[in-house]
C-alpha cells in the first residue's frame, strides 16, 4: 500500500518501475442491504488482488466518490458528478506520474465511466502511461445478487440479509431510458436493480476470483514483464 511507505521508500518502488493502481469507486445507495462503500470495497479488492500477484504493483488510496447522481434521493449518497471527478483524476494522475511512470485506474461504478475516459484519454495525449480497468461481468445491474455476493466474500458481517429484497428485475438496456431521466428513484423505491436472492459468499468469491484474473491478464497485455517501460529498451 503506497500510503504506507515513507517518501524514500516510495522512490524506490518507482524507480524499479511500480505500477500505481488506484481504485475508483462510490459512495452511493446499493438497497436496504448493503454499504454504502460498496464500489469502492469491489474495486479495491481488485487492486489488492493485482498487488498480491504482481509484486511491481503498488496500491494507491481508493478514490471513495464518484458522479452518483442517478442515485441521488437516497440518504446517504455523496456524489461529486461527472466534471469533479474527471477533473479529481485528471490532476491526481498529473502528480502521481512525476513519482510513477505507470497509473493504473480500476473503476467499478458505471457512472464513473465517462469522466474517467474522458481523463484518461486527456492524460495520455499528454504523454503519460495511465490505463483504465472496466470489469464486466454478466449479473444484476446494481445491488443485486452478483454485488450481495462479492460482499458477502469480502465482509459478510456487512451485509444485512434479514432486509435483501428485490428491486426492479428488467433487463438494464430496457431500464436506461427511464434511469436516465429521473435516476433509480423512478424505477425502485428500495435502490435495487434486480434480485439479490441466492446470493452466497462462494458466488462472490468465484466472481472476485474471475475479475482478479481478468484484470491480472488484462495489465499483462498492456505491461508485459519484459515490455519496453519496464527493462528501459
Amino acid at each position: 500500500m503506497l500510503a504506507d511507505l515513507t517518501w524514500p521508500e516510495a522512490g524506490v518502488r518507482a524507480t524499479a518501475g511500480a505500477i500505481l493502481a488506484v481504485a475508483v469507486g462510490a459512495t452511493e445507495q446499493h438497497g436496504p442491504h448493503l454499504p454504502l462503500s460498496t464500489d469502492t470495497d469491489v474495486a479495491a479488492a481488485l487492486c489488492a488482488r493485482l498487488a498480491a500477484t504482481r509484486t511491481d504493483v503498488l496500491v494507491g488510496p481508493a478514490i471513495p466518490y464518484g458522479a452518483s447522481g442517478e442515485h441521488a434521493g437516497f440518504p446517504g449518497t455523496l456524489s461529486i458528478g461527472q466534471a469533479a471527478l474527471e477533473l479529481l483524476v485528471v490532476e491526481l494522475c498529473r502528480s502521481a506520474t512525476e513519482t510513477f511512470d505507470r497509473i493504473l485506474l480500476v473503476n467499478w461504478h458505471g457512472g464513473n465511466i465517462e469522466p474517467l475516459r474522458r481523463a484518461t484519454n486527456l492524460l495520455r495525449t499528454e504523454s503519460r502511461d495511465v490505463r483504465l480497468y472496466l470489469p464486466r461481468y454478466d449479473g444484476d445491474p446494481h445491488a443485486g445478487r452478483s454485488e450481495t455476493a462479492l460482499q458477502l466474500a469480502l465482509a459478510p458481517e456487512r451485509v444485512r440479509g434479514d432486509r435483501a429484497a428485490a428491486g426492479d428485475t428488467r433487463p438494464l438496456a430496457e431500464l436506461l431510458p427511464l434511469l436516465r431521466t429521473g435516476g433509480v428513484r423512478a424505477v425502485s423505491a428500495n435502490g435495487v436493480l434486480g434480485d439479490p436472492a441466492g446470493a452466497t459468499a462462494a458466488e462472490g468469491a468465484a466472481l472476485l476470483d474471475h475479475l482478479a484474473t481478468d484484470l491480472l491478464d488484462r495489465t499483462r497485455l498492456w505491461w508485459p514483464e519484459n515490455s519496453p517501460e519496464r527493462t528501459g529498451r
